[in-house]
């Protein structure tokens, strides 16, 4: 089993700056990759970033791309995604999640997830 615990969220303003951070314990051996999915209210899950275990390869989704940056410490197993240039659209609870298959975009490919944090952007 893997648990992920997720932190980092909170109210900001447009144009501001978060950073959300996932710290994953348990059996972390084989787990090829980690993602940041977010569902805001009355939408469904979507995928946001994600990136190898070993940090050599990232992926955003085309709404984040140049604002949000993924990154990651393997000693530590966390796993951060720095936000930038924060919209009111970004607001939604962000879930953390680890796979051990190379879907990295494929939200069904991921089995453990942690319990989601939430950001919200005013205007």
């Amino acid at each position: 089993q893997v648990q992920l615990v997720e932190s980092g969220g909170g109210l900001v303003q447009a144009g501001g700056s978060l950073r959300l951070s996932c710290a994953a314990s348990g059996r972390t051996f084989g787990l090829l990759g980690m993602g940041w999915f977010r569902q805001a209210p009355g939408k469904e899950r979507e995928f946001v970033a994600a990136i190898t275990w070993s940090g050599d390869v990232r992926s955003y989704a085309d709404s984040v791309k140049g604002r949000f940056t993924i990154s990651g410490d393997n000693a530590k197993s966390t796993k951060w995604l720095q936000m930038n240039s924060l919209k009111p659209e970004d607001t939604a609870v962000y879930y953390c999640a680890a796979t051990y298959s190379p879907g990295l975009r494929i939200m069904s490919s991921y089995k453990y997830w942690g319990q989601g944090t939430q950001v919200t952007v005013s205007s």
